[in-house]
């Protein structure tokens, strides 16, 4: 589980040419302002049709039910309750199959529940060909068959019509719109603009272009869509103002220049999609994802998102707050070693990189003397270093001055499992990390965590040589290609032990 395969990430193929990231860039007066203008917070499709479909399950199921229960007697047929719950999870997949479950769907009316009905329909017809077939028909009452059809079916539309008032108001609203930035220029970005506005214009909104080039083939404005910078400003600009997509619109024929992007727009928690729309190259269906008519292609997808991102938000606050109500007495007594031993506060904030490089104030147990604490981490925590109070070399050792950053958690700065936040002037080799090692940034495409898969596997401590940041980097961007919610529970399942086994750099 987990071992690392440098072959096999994206991480090698994009983060060895990058030039260091720089940490702030100017933006343009026009970009500025866009940052500056309220942003409300968007609604994942894949969530509302997730909703949708565990609604109807539930629906159906206890309209099954009901009709049972009331109309025949329970204790002398149960056979109704594995035909009821089969059911309901067979429609949920004819529904699926009829392709009733999209965001485009949902805002039809007739278009939608002949669909839908159908295909309700069709899991009727298969309840009677298995009855027939397995000599069990006349053991299933027809008044419920039929009342359970007509049920279904009025509540099925029902509760349509009401999702298509709902999903009509949050496209009205822009609830359901995606932030979308265009990287290109000229004619090819004009003709995507205005495919995007025929068919896509209820689920995108653009915001604007950035492009390198600065002559004609890049005007200010294109299709209506202004020009708000350069590349490296995009990077600045989708770090302080929400960005779902960006779409790169340049011919396929480019390779180098499209690569050269791609490679630098990487380090983004962002969906990249390469148009096809003015490709002549025509590949099998499955090949394309699209947004509205528009063909693209997949180069990078926001890690942890839609209802990943739920699970891992339940998974941090359930951990988080059983570990204080278990650690707590662990957590006091620390608090009183501290004090006993010198003075100043128990606890110490440092500013790190967060999410999306965000800065963050992380919560620690005070392990230097407060007249030698350095909270810009100038200068790393080395063996017998004399800054650290023994109460501090025993809390680093053991990671007990890691545990207020369940607060953290909390808040919802910190995941519980991620790659771990490094203090903004750490160095390996008298340079900064993000100078160190190429693509660095692209560590905080996702909440930093307490644990994660570079400290189970050793990688935690001292980072004195730029080998051992780039083991870190490494693993840290494997997680996050890799991640699935096992892996959140083994890496947590295995924190414990790599404390004691594997903690030789930890001063």
């Amino acid at each position: 589980m987990f071992h690392l395969d440098p072959k096999t990430t994206i991480h090698e193929h994009f983060s060895a040419e990058l030039s260091p990231s720089k940490e702030k860039t100017e933006l343009s007066d026009l970009a500025q302002w866009v940052i500056d203008q309220p942003v409300e917070k968007s609604i994942s499709a894949a969530v509302v049709v997730g909703i949708t479909q565990a609604i109807e399950f539930v629906l159906l199921l206890t309209i099954g039910f009901v009709i049972y229960w009331s109309y025949v007697e329970p204790p002398n047929n149960l056979l109704y309750v594995p035909v009821i719950a089969i059911s309901a999870l067979g429609a949920n997949v004819m529904f699926n199959l009829a392709r009733t479950h999209s965001m485009w769907i949902y805002r039809t009316g007739l278009h939608q529940m002949g669909r839908l009905l159908a295909a309700w329909s069709m899991v009727f017809v298969m309840i009677a060909l298995a009855a027939f077939m397995l000599k069990i028909s006349d053991q299933v009452s027809r008044v419920w068959m039929v009342s359970w059809y007509g049920a279904g079916a009025v509540a099925l539309v029902l509760f349509r019509m009401a999702l298509r008032s709902v999903i009509g108001k949050w496209t009205k609203s822009g609830k359901l719109k995606r932030r979308t930035v265009i990287v290109g220029g000229g004619k090819d970005a004009e003709e995507l603009i205005k495919a995007i506005r025929k068919s896509a214009d209820n689920d995108i909104e653009l915001i604007g272009l950035f492009d390198d080039r600065v002559d004609k083939r890049s005007p200010a404005t294109v299709a209506a869509c202004p020009k708000l910078g350069n590349v490296d400003e995009l990077i600045e600009f989708a770090r302080r103002t929400p960005v779902d997509l960006v779409i790169v619109s340049m011919p396929l024929s480019a390779e180098e220049r499209v690569l050269y992007m791609l490679k630098r727009l990487w380090v983004l928690p962002i969906d990249i999609r390469l148009s096809a729309h003015m490709s002549k190259l025509r590949l099998a269906p499955s090949a394309y994802s699209y947004i509205g008519d528009v063909a693209m292609f997949d180069m990078a997808d926001k890690p942890i998102s839609d209802w990943n991102l739920v699970f891992k938000w339940v998974f941090d606050k359930v951990v988080a707050i059983s570990a204080l109500i278990l650690l707590s007495p662990v957590m006091v007594l620390t608090a009183i070693a501290i004090r006993l031993e010198s003075k100043g506060p128990i606890l110490f904030r440092q500013a790190r990189h967060g999410f999306n490089n965000e800065l963050i104030n992380i919560y620690k147990f005070r392990s230097m003397y407060t007249e030698m604490s350095d909270a810009n981490a100038t200068k790393l925590a080395t063996r017998d270093d004399p800054r650290i109070t023994r109460v501090g070399k025993f809390i680093r050792k053991t990671s007990i001055d890691e545990l207020p950053q369940l607060f953290n958690v909390l808040k919802g700065e910190l995941s519980i499992v991620g790659p771990r936040p490094h203090a903004l002037q750490a160095k390996a080799a008298n340079k900064v990390y993000h100078e160190a090692v190429g693509g660095y940034f692209a560590r905080h495409r996702v909440k930093p965590g307490m644990t994660g898969l570079a400290q189970i596997h050793g990688w935690r401590g001292e980072t004195d040589t730029v080998e051992k940041i780039e083991q870190r980097v490494n693993h840290d961007l494997h997680y996050i290609e890799s991640w699935t919610p096992f892996s959140d529970i083994y890496i947590l399942f295995m924190t414990p032990f790599s404390l004691f086994s594997k903690n030789e750099n930890a001063f």
